[in-house]
């Protein structure tokens, strides 16, 4: 018997449970970061997990299709890096989540860091035991992908316009981009930020550490 996109779902929605429950036992937020393919979430990663790694303990999962380049790269770094191999699935589900926390020292972690597969839609659908989710679009995408893909920015905790260095180069619609973020997502924080020119890095890196204290306060 072929399972129903709703059983699906909801399978996927119990191992996710399961995964918040024992990061509440071990005090560690764990965050989704989405996009779609090239928004910069790896080299955005980079600049910002210099920093995180010298005020907490953070480790990374990452999603990619195939290959174990973004991985190779964050290593460089000397966190703890899980690689997850999807071999053509769209977006990492729960149970992939599951299993790769088996692989990451949780007891010495205080953050993980989910890098999903790069896609716009298909991981904006599944909770995979995160806390918050993430989600970056670059100036180089254009300024309508809140209209192409509002799922993915109403269920985003917090978005990141990326690429900022490029805007004078391309042909983007910052006011209308806000807008329509508003529109579907009212009061959603927006972060503008160019990993190359390090801007909005530190005030990005302000709202980690914040959502970690959040929790921690909100769970004893």
């Amino acid at each position: 018997m072929l399972e129903t996109p709703i059983s699906i779902l909801a399978t996927n929605d119990a191992c996710h449970t399961r995964i918040q429950a024992l990061l509440r036992e071990k005090k560690i937020v764990m965050i989704n970061m989405m996009s779609g393919p090239g928004a910069g979430k790896t080299s955005l990663l980079e600049k910002l997990l210099i920093s995180l790694k010298q005020k907490i303990n953070v480790g990374v999962i990452e999603g990619d299709l195939y290959t174990a380049e973004d991985a190779k790269r964050l290593e460089r770094i000397a966190i703890p890096v899980v690689q997850i191999n999807t071999q053509g699935a769209c977006h990492l589900d729960a149970f992939m989540i599951e299993k790769a926390l088996e692989q990451l020292p949780i007891d010495e972690l205080d953050m993980i860091i989910i890098e999903n597969v790069g896609n716009l839609v298909c991981p904006a659908e599944f909770k995979i035991g995160e806390h918050f989710k993430m989600m970056l679009s670059s100036v180089t995408e254009g300024n309508d992908k809140p209209k192409k893909y509002p799922l993915m920015f109403e269920v985003s905790d917090a978005i990141i316009l990326s690429k900022m260095d490029l805007l004078p180069y391309v042909p983007f619609d910052a006011l209308a981009f806000r807008k329509d973020i508003e529109a579907i997502h009212p009061g959603v924080k927006l972060f503008e930020v160019s990993t190359l020119a390090e801007k909005g890095l530190i005030e990005l890196e302000a709202w980690f550490l914040n959502k970690l204290e959040e929790l921690r306060c909100k769970e004893g």
